[in-house]
């Protein structure tokens, strides 16, 4: 696991008390692609479910995670795919 990993896993635990939680580093299925950091750890897939996305669209979800890595996709992430549901009630 490496430190971008990490950082993206405790941000969400500490945002969305996750009752489901999976951070996956994508970034070795984009070598050479547009986007890809030779240090790796620019490309992501994050699964997530919570209650606090309960009564959220689709589209707030995605921002509402969005913005609890801001600054990191701004700086070192280049893509990040996000499932986030609220769970069944």
């Amino acid at each position: 696991m490496g430190a971008i990993r990490d950082e993206i896993e405790r941000r969400l635990r500490e945002n969305f008390a996750p009752v489901h939680l999976a951070v996956i580093d994508d970034s070795e299925k984009h070598h050479g692609h547009a986007g890809h950091d030779p240090r790796g750890e620019s490309h992501f897939s994050v699964e997530i479910v919570s209650a606090r996305f309960t009564g959220m669209n689709r589209v707030q979800r995605q921002r509402a995670v969005n913005r609890a890595l801001a600054d990191l996709l701004a700086e070192r992430v280049h893509a990040l795919a996000i499932k986030a549901e609220a769970p069944p009630a």
